[in-house]
């Protein structure tokens, strides 16, 4: 159980319940401190005052003032105008994470909310009533509202949900789990709607999927390195101590690690090479620069999965509503740009790789890994694939935050598109996966072809994947051993026997 005081909220607890449905309640600290911020939006509501989304519309329509008799009528209205988005729905992780991160906001009472409507949303977490939420339509300002809306649209017995798989309607969901919908008071709507927990909810699922990966690929990276009988030297402590990154550092020990006690490598140690290709020996420098990236990423998450994002802000002690702009997506979408763009040098490594391994003027090896190259492709096309993929990358790593319209007739007129940036990041995340899968099918066939053993690490992950796919002695529908060993790969069974093995991987 998860308790939510909105404050110190981690990365691996929101995983924990977006991924391993850990189920979520709210501190008993925060209990008075939402009945307090409540109380003070129900007295400017009694006093009739001019304040901005409890007596007034909201946007462009901020001067446009709304009767204390219409108050709730404008936040249902608010719900069903914004509940627009397009597109195919965001997986369950997503909502899951959007949920438990919307509760996790709104508990600091800030926001002016009723407790039994954030009891409510961790109600439905809890009994995995997930909204239906078409994940296209957010410009990642004024929050994340299209997607945070159909959320708020699922409380109230409209839209639609998931339960069990299923899609139908919110108000059967609801109903089947005894919960009746949510009638919205003042400032209730906007509270619900205004903030950015998709682009959050996703880039807690990336950061989270990238550490995995990078550990995929140091593996993929010091398999290639004994197929092609490349040289550890590159990865010596002394170098990296000279630029000390932290990433870096951690990649070339990592290397060490992995290919320690290589038959392989000892057996190439005074060979006519001098040195490797860049896409071997500066692994700890583009990795680690990737896993640098990566922890910057988690120090902005952590930041703002334990902010609060709506507006306008009730500050009760005080006896002010402040309006400002906690909801601009724009530290999420610079960092979800930059993310995209790591990761697409894993790629953009990993691809390269390939392209020596299969190349028979660079790798010594059989052409396209072939024992019978002519009659056979082996793994050529692979590497096509591979290329398709890192330039689809190409495509998708271009930065949404430089973009901007403006919207709601100019009143809003920077907006972060950090949601797109968010989505893109797991497109490249996935394209990824997939080059390394292979990377590691060439390499270990690369492996195949050496008299001599690899390294302590690398042979524990050799091992792994020819239990599940074969040396290609003859040509083979490929498609089902790359999705083997994607799964091999995403599942975290590579790097666990690998870590078993050797210890963790830094």
């Amino acid at each position: 159980m998860i308790t939510l005081d909105g404050y110190s909220l981690t990365i691996p607890e929101a995983i924990a319940v977006s991924r391993d449905f850990e189920e979520v309640r709210i501190a008993e600290t925060c209990i008075e401190k939402i009945n307090k911020s409540r109380s003070f939006v129900e007295k400017i509501l009694k006093e009739n005052r001019v304040v901005y989304g409890i007596t007034t519309g909201v946007g462009e329509l901020a001067n446009t003032l709304i009767s204390p008799e219409e108050s709730e009528k404008l936040q249902l209205n608010l719900i069903r105008s914004h509940s627009v988005g397009v597109g195919e729905p965001l997986s369950e992780e997503i909502v899951r994470g959007m949920m438990l991160l919307r509760a996790n906001a709104l508990v600091q009472g800030h926001s002016g909310i009723r407790l039994e409507l954030i009891d409510f949303l961790v109600e439905m977490l809890n009994r995995r009533i997930y909204p239906y939420i078409p994940e296209q339509g957010s410009v990642g300002a004024s929050g994340d509202l299209a997607p945070l809306s159909h959320l708020a649209l699922a409380m109230i017995g409209e839209g639609e949900c998931f339960v069990g798989g299923k899609r139908t309607l919110a108000k059967d969901a609801l109903k089947i789990q005894g919960l009746k919908p949510v009638t919205l008071l003042c400032k209730e709507g906007l509270a619900l709607i205004n903030g950015t927990q998709v682009m959050a909810s996703i880039g807690c699922l990336v950061v989270a999927e990238a550490d995995l990966l990078l550990k995929n690929a140091q593996i993929a990276g010091s398999m290639s390195l004994e197929a092609l009988r490349g040289t550890a030297r590159a990865f010596d402590e002394k170098i990296h101590k000279l630029r000390p990154y932290e990433g870096q550092i951690r990649v070339a020990a990592n290397m060490r690690k992995l290919v320690e006690g290589s038959d392989i490598i000892a057996s190439h140690t005074n060979c006519e090479k001098v040195q490797d290709a860049y896409t071997l020996r500066c692994i700890p420098q583009v990795y680690g620069a990737i896993i640098d990236t990566i922890e910057y990423a988690k120090k902005i998450l952590t930041v703002e999965i334990n902010s609060v994002t709506d507006n306008p802000l009730i500050f009760p002690d005080e006896e002010e509503v402040i309006s400002g702009g906690n909801f601009h997506g724009e530290p999420l979408a610079f960092i979800m740009d930059f993310l995209g763009i790591a990761l697409a040098e894993i790629a953009n490594i990993s691809e390269r790789t390939v392209d020596r391994l299969v190349n028979p003027h660079v790798s010594g090896l059989p052409p396209f890994l072939s024992p019978k190259s002519g009659l056979n492709s082996g793994y050529m096309i692979a590497q096509y694939t591979a290329a398709a993929l890192v330039s689809e990358n190409k495509v998708l790593a271009h930065p949404s935050s430089v973009d901007s319209i403006p919207t709601s007739a100019g009143q809003e007129d920077h907006v972060s598109m950090g949601t797109i940036g968010a989505r893109n990041a797991v497109k490249i995340l996935k394209n990824v996966e997939q080059v390394l899968a292979i990377e590691m099918l060439c390499a270990a066939q690369g492996i195949d072809f050496q008299k001599q053993t690899p390294g302590v690490g690398t042979s524990v992950a050799h091992r792994a994947i020819r239990r599940h796919v074969q040396t290609l002695d003859d040509d083979r529908i490929l498609y089902k051993d790359i999705e083997t060993v994607r799964n091999l790969i995403v599942s975290g069974n590579i790097v666990r026997e690998t870590e078993d093995r050797i210890g963790s991987l830094s």
